[in-house]
């Protein structure tokens, strides 16, 4: 089956629908998150799918030596005009290992999660997400809420964004959600289609996961400003875990 995501995140269509927003909100969330951590000066820092690279840019800010991967190749090479002495990008596949013991945190922001085909890809992702970590290193996921998500589902929006109409339909089944996005742009003919897929992961199958690659879970928090997750109302899923090896 082939990946949706490599097409989809490299179009400049997928970024327009979501990251031309306010970026106050990557900076007080990217605040709020170190005021809860207490990273020792000079800490090293992994973004495990960082796209172009907002929350990465907003740590280095914080004066902490920062890593960034990411698949798409257009995200990467626009993050790359941001790189400086503390902040560093390369196009990596998160399946695969990157640096062994090396960073202090790791984090994975923005739903960054659950694409893959086979429940094996997300233990090669976490298993390259717990070899990055030093011993006792911090790892923090930022994951949808599965139950609040099924509740609150759009099922369908439009919008245009600077003369390009975006037709958005959601649905859902046992194992995944799934969005379409209809993108009528007056330059061409035919409109472009793209289906995004994301698997249901709970609480329980993080967990799993995370305590399989000797990664403990020690705090959940349920949105951006670090309110206790509550199952049925919590818009996002936050976990906070260490590693123990």
């Amino acid at each position: 089956m082939e990946s949706w995501f490599k097409n989809w995140f490299n179009s400049p269509y997928y970024h327009q629908l979501y990251f031309n927003r306010d970026e106050t909100e990557a900076a007080q969330f990217i605040s709020n998150l170190l005021e809860r951590l207490k990273p020792p000066a000079g800490a090293t820092m992994l973004d495990v799918a960082c796209g172009r690279g907002r929350h990465a840019l907003q740590l280095a800010g914080h004066g902490y030596d920062v890593t960034g991967i990411d698949l798409s190749e257009d995200s990467i090479e626009e993050a790359k005009q941001h790189e400086k002495e503390n902040l560093h990008f390369y196009r990596h596949d998160m399946r695969l290992p990157f640096r062994i013991n090396y960073y202090d945190f790791v984090f994975n922001f923005f739903t960054s999660f659950g694409y893959f085909n086979s429940p094996r890809e997300n233990d090669s992702a976490m298993r390259t997400i717990s070899q990055a970590l030093k011993n006792k290193g911090t790892f923090v996921i930022d994951f949808l809420n599965v139950h609040y998500a099924e509740d609150h589902l759009v099922h369908h929006s439009e919008q245009t964004i600077q003369d390009v109409h975006y037709i958005i339909t959601k649905w859902f089944d046992e194992t995944h959600f799934y969005k379409k996005i209809e993108i009528e742009d007056e330059r061409y003919d035919a409109p472009f289609v793209f289906t995004e897929r994301v698997q249901k992961l709970t609480l329980g199958d993080f967990n799993d996961m995370l305590s399989y690659q000797y990664l403990q879970v020690k705090e959940v928090y349920g949105d951006y400003q670090f309110s206790r997750y509550d199952v049925r109302k919590s818009p996002r899923l936050i976990i906070v875990a260490e590693k123990h090896r």
